[in-house]
């Protein structure tokens, strides 16, 4: 193969590198927030919609985030109903512990953000929803299906083998016993103390005087502020520019994420790039670059 050959199929095999290193050099993606002598602030965006069934991702990019040196705040996106008890704590942890570090996280409330949406909301260092949001619903429900009568019309028995007397409490084919009735009770009861109190510890509020209203019902945003259970009116452009001016990043600060489709494509990159390239990490380290730890 001719010279010219090699370095034509050189210059094409490199190009697809040069570039992908290129973009993540100007998005900061190996860096603690410096390049070169210059310093460029982000704001981090999480968004959470629909039911709350799972937390991994939420809480993955908020500590990417708090990593982050180059992000100075979070804008955490809201639009929930709520959802499972065990993932929406998870997350009420994230945002407690991302919030006790020296960033701010910023809730912006959409269209509803209650019950499990609420409790994800209530350890920010500020609540922003619309006038018309719907949040609150601080409470927990279960709901147990009968099927007995169903299945004797269709001709249906079912026998039920089980180790352990309560094994089978909340079947939807028998009736519920007294005591089972009251276990449940007990669990929500349970639960519901839990959410009343993390959601006071949050909000620095009294845990009596929000029992009092922490019985289910729904308040709109306008509502909720005179409740104490949201700080501000305002939607998200108006969460956003408080989290700028607090951060003090400026308006032409970009808003990034974290999502994991994003997080693998640059992973790859910088694999692609180190590998192609060895001598690519000391070349980048002296400016402040260090492209092996960004996503460890």
């Amino acid at each position: 193969m001719k010279l010219t050959q090699r370095i034509v199929l050189l210059l094409l095999l490199s190009t697809p590198v040069i570039t992908g290193v290129t973009l993540l050099v100007r998005q900061n993606v190996f860096t603690d927030g410096r390049v070169g002598r210059g310093t460029f602030k982000k704001l981090g965006e999480v968004r959470v919609e629909g039911p709350i069934v799972e937390s991994e991702s939420i809480v993955r990019q908020l500590q990417l985030l708090h990593e982050d040196r180059s992000v100075a705040g979070v804008l955490l996106r809201i639009d929930s109903p709520g959802g499972a008890t065990a993932p929406s704590q998870e997350i009420y942890h994230a945002v407690r512990e991302f919030r006790s570090g020296s960033k701010p996280i910023i809730v912006s409330m959409g269209n509803v953000a209650a019950s499990g949406g609420y409790y994800i909301a209530s350890p920010a260092t500020r609540i922003f929803a619309g006038a018309g949001t719907l949040t609150g619903s601080i409470g927990v429900i279960m709901t147990v299906p009968m099927y007995r009568e169903l299945a004797k019309k269709v001709g249906i028995e079912m026998q039920t083998f089980k180790a352990g007397d309560y094994k089978d409490i909340a079947s939807p084919y028998r009736s519920m016993t007294s005591v089972e009735k009251k276990m449940i009770q007990g669990l929500l009861d349970d639960t519901h103390d839990q959410f009343i109190t993390d959601v006071a510890t949050a909000r620095t509020m009294d845990v009596d005087s929000l029992r009092q209203i922490a019985d289910g019902r729904i308040f709109t945003g306008r509502q909720a502020v005179k409740a104490h259970l949201v700080d501000t009116l305002g939607g998200y452009e108006a969460a956003l520019s408080y989290l700028r001016a607090i951060t003090g990043v400026g308006s032409a600060a970009r808003v990034i994420n974290k999502r994991e489709s994003s997080l693998k494509m640059r992973d790859w990159l910088v694999e692609e790039s180190v590998r192609l390239f060895p001598h690519l990490y000391r070349i980048l380290s002296p400016i402040g670059m260090h492209c092996l730890a960004v996503f460890e």
